[in-house]
């Protein structure tokens, strides 16, 4: 009975919201993407299949997003009590991710003139 509750208690342990408040580096997985492009419909898929990163990682103290292809800069962050907002841009793209700072759940969109990328997924503690 003690190993069933001291199981079920590891199984519902908190996550801890400071480990995504910007002090610990994450790598985040992407689970949905979307390519959507003005008066069509938009394409949802896996990541691969749009040309997007299923994996990236976030390295806060750098101010980089470090992908498989490439690195870019983080130009800003902004905090609030909910989440961290980041901004760069990357080949003639503007790019957003907003992260959860409670479950490291993040949404992420690349924007030109001709459409946009969207990525939905989650981060953890690198």
């Amino acid at each position: 009975k003690t190993i069933a509750i001291s199981f079920a208690c590891l199984l519902i342990s908190p996550v801890f919201a400071d480990d995504f408040d910007g002090s610990k580096n994450l790598i985040c997985a992407t689970v949905e993407a979307r390519d959507c492009v003005l008066q069509t419909e938009c394409f949802s898929g896996e990541a691969k299949e749009i040309g997007a990163p299923a994996f990236f990682r976030l390295d806060f103290k750098a101010k980089t997003i470090i992908g498989p292809a490439r690195t870019t800069p983080i130009k800003s962050s902004e905090q609030s009590p909910e989440q961290i907002m980041l901004q760069g841009s990357e080949v003639g793209y503007g790019l957003s991710i907003g992260i959860n700072k409670q479950t490291g759940d993040f949404s992420a969109s690349m924007t030109n003139f001709e459409g946009t990328f969207l990525l939905f997924g989650s981060c953890t503690v690198l």
